[in-house]
């Protein structure tokens, strides 16, 4: 904001927000007190002054973002959302903690307006805003114009000591330096106070000489209780942009205003709740009124409404000129912020037919995906440090970069975790359709990630190569006997393993056009024969629906083999052994086939047909809800070992002549 802040209003408006979350800590018992009592004049700064927000319209796509890391604060970002306006009431702070709430113990994003994203487990949220950083520089070279600038917002995040004894923020902080992420803002509310002791008792670096090193301009402020010196440093870190992102060190006092706890751990929790009569006291505030806001601090907070509503009439005119100057753009965007990336069935015919081959799935997603990619410019692919392995480079993409912000490709080096975060801002973000691949082995260093996606239902997809015992030399840390079954046990989370490139094909269309949440697609990392038997249509029309007949048995149904993957080809090399009365089901995703009519599935998998068999390089309980307890599986619940691939298979039974020997016995 241009205007002059008003200091006592500002002051007056902590010490409210502060009374805010001591009274709906107090009222149900449970929330953590430390921070929105500590960091209360950091919100004034920004919520009542420094941001540049509209309120009544939260998805004002140039807005600043702001993202609070340590998300068990809640009550801080809530309180300052229904001062500042974005229509959560006094009810609605009342109801914290209580089911169906807008104001849940740990910020969710796509229910409460003003709320950016799911900051759960501690150092999330400064992957995200790395990731919401990406998206403003992206979104500023590709839709800004010399005569309308409609993006130049800044990305705010707000972290305690705790996230930052994550190793997930310095990752991401290293990745945010090495790109110049110079419209990025990290505040760091530092207490030296984390749940069971002080810091000291676990670290003793130093932070600013640690952020220096990653890039950073780092500014320190002795006092962060003092709302001019914050508002100060804000607006310096706003307008300095000079290929660095900025680390601006606030020292507070933890439950700040309840001296009874304050600075110690038990002010991190409630245990200062129940000194909220006297805090009222010390505070100002009525001792016989809770979740008080004065009249005057609601006819300022009116006042910088109308303000910010008029900041946001300016942009929407020049919008609605660069729309009228830029309609292919316009239209790109419109898609973009709608999530609109086409239907899987209209992208499949944008990837050729692959015809007979025997490439690895990885190579076939590489041309689905540079298929996909040629079509849709808002298509992204990141990946930590395997580029060359997982195949999921877009070629003529360009790099990502301080003097390349329209690139493409995003280089994470070996920081799987980061990756995973700072996909998940790009998504948050909602221009950008973001791919990110590593090898499936690796997958759970950033599994946090990846599970913070699927509960906020993200619209991106993660590339996981090399899946399954297969892998062969590198031996059993890199075989992932057990990952791909462990990815199906996180909901909302679409898992594919397609047998051979038809079925990688639909794989990649499925991908980039869901909308409803993150999609894990598992590709092998040695050749697998294509599928030419079975047509190439069914293949990609079975995929999108999860499960399909892939071989129809001749004459009467006797037995069932079920298989994903690069064992599909096993399983239809199997069925010609056994001959008539075989059906192969090939099952590239579960939870695809699973969500289908009850007609469809009882036609892929007739419940009177018990004789089953299933066939996947990966441990075996999962398959269980499809063959039952009579049906048999065919794999391994072991780790496997080093050894060219077909050895590693061969000696857990993976093979034709096994399964044909399993499938005659049942």
């Amino acid at each position: 904001m241009t205007t002059t802040p008003d200091i006592p209003a500002l002051s007056r408006a902590a010490n409210e927000a502060r009374g805010l979350a001591l009274d709906a800590i107090a009222g149900c018992k449970s929330g953590h007190l430390g921070l929105p009592l500590g960091a209360a004049e950091i919100g004034a700064a920004l919520f009542g002054h420094a941001l540049k927000v509209a309120p009544k319209h939260p998805k004002w796509p140039n807005r600043d973002r702001f993202v609070l890391s340590a998300g068990h604060g809640s009550m801080f970002v809530y309180a300052w959302l229904h001062l500042a306006g974005f229509g959560l009431s006094l009810d609605d702070l009342k109801a914290f903690r209580s089911r169906g709430s807008l104001t849940p113990g740990h910020p969710e994003f796509g229910d409460t307006p003003g709320i950016e994203a799911t900051t759960g487990p501690l150092g999330q949220g400064v992957g995200n805003i790395v990731g919401m950083a990406i998206s403003e520089k992206m979104a500023a070279s590709r839709f800004n114009t010399e005569e309308h600038k409609i993006f130049d917002h800044v990305v705010v995040g707000l972290c305690g000591d705790g996230c930052l004894q994550e190793g997930i923020s310095y990752e991401a902080a290293a990745v945010a330096g090495r790109l110049g992420l110079d419209n990025l803002i990290l505040f760091y509310d530092s207490n030296a106070i984390t749940l069971d002791a002080p810091t000291e008792k676990t670290q003793n670096e130093s932070t600013v000489d640690r952020f220096q090193a990653a890039n950073w301009d780092v500014w320190e402020l002795e006092d962060g209780h003092n709302v001019l010196e914050v508002l100060d440093s804000f607006e310096r870190a706003r307008e300095h942009r000079n290929g660095r992102p900025k680390l601006i060190i606030c020292k507070t006092l933890i439950g700040n205003g309840v001296p009874e706890v304050a600075g110690t751990t038990k002010a991190h929790g409630e245990s200062g709740a129940k000194f909220s009569a006297e805090a009222h006291a010390r505070l100002g505030l009525p001792a016989d009124e809770t979740f008080f806001v004065s009249s005057e601090t609601r006819e300022y907070f009116a006042g910088l409404c109308e303000r910010r509503e008029a900041e946001y009439a300016a942009w929407l005119e020049t919008f609605e000129a660069w729309k009228k100057a830029n309609p292919e753009r316009a239209a790109l965007l419109e898609k973009g912020l709608a999530g609109d990336h086409g239907n899987a069935e209209d992208l499949l015919e944008l990837i050729p037919a692959f015809g007979a081959n025997k490439n690895a799935t990885r190579v076939s997603g590489e041309a689905a995906l540079n298929a996909l990619a040629a079509n849709d410019a808002l298509i992204l692919s990141g990946c930590a440090d395997l580029f060359s392995s997982s195949k999921t480079y877009i070629k003529d993409g360009g790099d990502f970069d301080v003097g390349n912000p329209s690139g493409r490709n995003i280089w994470f080096g070996v920081r799987e975790h980061a990756m995973g975060a700072i996909l998940n801002g790009i998504a948050y973000d909602g221009i950008f359709k973001p791919v990110g691949s590593t090898f499936l082995t690796f997958e759970d260093y950033m599994r946090p990630a990846v599970r913070v996606a699927a509960l906020a239902r993200l619209p991106l997809f993660y590339v996981f190569t090399h899946d399954s015992v297969a892998v062969g030399e590198d031996g059993p840390t890199h075989q992932p006997s057990e990952l791909v079954s462990s990815l199906r046990c996180i909901p909302r989370l679409d898992v594919i393993r397609p047998g051979d490139a038809e079925e990688t094909a639909a794989a990649y269309a499925y991908a980039a056009a869901n909308k409803s949440g993150p999609v894990a697609l598992c590709l092998t990392r040695q050749n697998v024969e294509s599928q030419e038997k079975i047509p190439a249509e069914t293949r990609r029309a079975g995929t999108l629906r999860g499960g399909y007949v892939a071989v129809k048995e001749q004459g009467a149904l006797e037995r069932i083999i079920l298989a994903s993957g690069s064992e599909l080809g096993i399983a239809v090399a199997a069925a010609e052994k056994l001959g008539a009365g075989t059906r192969v089901v090939s099952m590239p995703s579960m939870e695809i086939f699973d969500r289908q009519p009850e007609d469809y599935r009882e036609s892929v998998l007739p419940t009177a047909c018990r004789r089953r068999v299933a066939i996947e390089a990966g441990i075996t309980p999962f398959w269980r809800k499809y063959v039952g307890l009579e049906g048999k599986v065919v794999g391994t619940d072991d780790f496997g070992f080093s050894a060219p691939g077909n050895v590693v298979l061969e000696t857990f039974g993976i093979s034709v002549e096994n399964l044909v020997k399993v499938a005659s016995e049942l």
